[in-house]
């Protein structure tokens, strides 16, 4: 995610050309169906979600600030406010077959590939679940970097805030978690607890290995 990944006349030339769009596209795309495959776990909804970011691209390539952070970086951006604006969409539904209404249909071959991405990305979505509890702000910089592998300054630059505002959210966010993780640990008593604690499926084990920035 460095100074490597950018283009020569910046991604409003992807926006015009074609040929760079789709290089753009295959250089980005599998970083993108992981951002989104920690997030939801169907993969119709992952395909979507995908597809929509990279539209989005095409009506935000003038926001790209190279000075800010990678494209990587302003590409999660994006993708994070996609998928929020289809979690509240969800959430606003009455009728769950309502998500399926006008969407394409994906080839056997194509629900296999990304539902093999879901259950790959089954840690980091519980990883995010253990992040639940935080303040937004806290919690956003918290998944970009622990989860996502974001640096710092990317994360930032994803955010739209600035880095010394990032660090006091990470380091907030990851107190509240180890103290978390504490309490849990203390709470656990006898073998089985224990094993538990240490067992990567359990809650108590995610929230601590994002608490220590592992995940």
């Amino acid at each position: 995610m460095d100074d490597a990944e950018r283009l020569r006349g910046g991604l409003t030339a992807v926006v015009r050309d074609p040929r760079l769009f789709e290089e753009f596209y295959r250089r980005h795309v599998d970083a993108v169906m992981r951002f989104v495959a920690r997030r939801v776990d169907d993969p119709h909804t992952a395909a979507d979600l995908t597809a929509e970011i990279f539209l989005a691209v095409l009506d935000s390539a003038r926001s790209y600030r190279p000075r800010l952070g990678s494209e990587t970086a302003w590409l999660y951006g994006i993708a994070r406010n996609v998928v929020s604006s289809e979690h509240r969409r969800v959430a606003r539904e009455a009728e769950r077959d309502l998500r399926f209404s006008g969407r394409r249909l994906l080839e056997a071959d194509d629900i296999a590939r990304i539902e093999d991405r879901l259950d790959a990305e089954s840690p980091g979505r519980r990883a995010l679940a253990a992040l639940a509890k935080l303040p937004e702000g806290e919690r956003a910089v918290m998944e970009l970097i622990a989860v996502d592998q974001l640096t710092v300054t990317e994360a930032a630059a994803a955010l739209g805030i600035r880095q010394v505002t990032a660090r006091v959210r990470l380091h907030r966010a990851r107190k509240v978690l180890r103290a978390e993780a504490d309490v849990r640990a203390a709470d656990s008593n006898g073998p089985a607890a224990h094993a538990s604690s240490t067992d990567p499926e359990t809650p108590g084990a995610s929230l601590l290995y994002v608490a220590r920035g592992q995940a």
